[in-house]
């Protein structure tokens, strides 16, 4: 099923649909402010395991990171952030980065695995944000392209439809997307270290 939805203003009644399948476990395509990406309810187990399967992955070895809509519940699945550690938060999100944080006791009973960090992502971008709000929970996420290889079938959302619409439960098209991704940024230590330079640049 696909979604055109205004990337500026979108429309409530479509972001309810799209909502009303990730409540029922579905996957879906969705814009961001880097990459398109897929993801599903951080509420359903088993869509997280559809979705590492879906990318080819092992489930312990998927690196997905998990999309809120604001900092407010961050916490629920991040052991305590510092101040220092919460005013780069406060500085560059919403914004084009994945923010490695230390995962709380949640992280490794969601991806039955024993991983001690997990990725954060606020995207500034309207769309995914709505739909993180009305859903109430935060998404499961990773890029719909492969590591190092953004290429046109994976920004253009009518080459999306085309090659997944089959695969998925639905795919929001909020125009074309960007073709650089997310700056990944590690704060889980005593020092922020870039992991991957993307789009974003951080302000610290």
């Amino acid at each position: 099923m696909i979604f055109i939805i205004h990337p500026e203003n979108p429309d409530v009644r479509k972001i309810n649909l799209v909502v009303e399948i990730l409540k029922k476990g579905g996957i879906i395509i969705y814009p961001t402010d880097t990459v398109y990406a897929i993801g599903c309810s951080l509420n359903h187990k088993k869509s997280i395991a559809k979705l590492a399967q879906l990318k080819q992955l092992k489930l312990k070895k998927a690196q997905f990171s998990i999309i809120f809509d604001d900092l407010s519940h961050l916490t629920d699945y991040t052991k305590h952030i510092d101040r220092p550690t919460y005013k780069i938060l406060r500085k560059n999100l919403p914004g084009p980065f994945t923010f490695i944080l230390n995962a709380s006791n949640q992280i490794p009973k969601l991806f039955d695995t024993n991983k001690k960090t997990i990725g954060i992502r606020i995207p500034d971008h309207k769309i995914t944000l709505a739909i993180v709000e009305a859903l109430g929970c935060p998404l499961v996420t990773t890029s719909l392209h492969d590591e190092d290889d953004i290429i046109e079938y994976t920004t253009d959302p009518y080459l999306i439809e085309e090659n997944w619409a089959h695969i998925v439960d639905g795919i929001v098209d909020g125009g074309y997307g960007k073709n650089e991704p997310s700056t990944v940024v590690d704060l889980s230590g005593e020092e922020p270290e870039i992991i991957r330079q993307g789009i974003g640049e951080l302000l610290e």
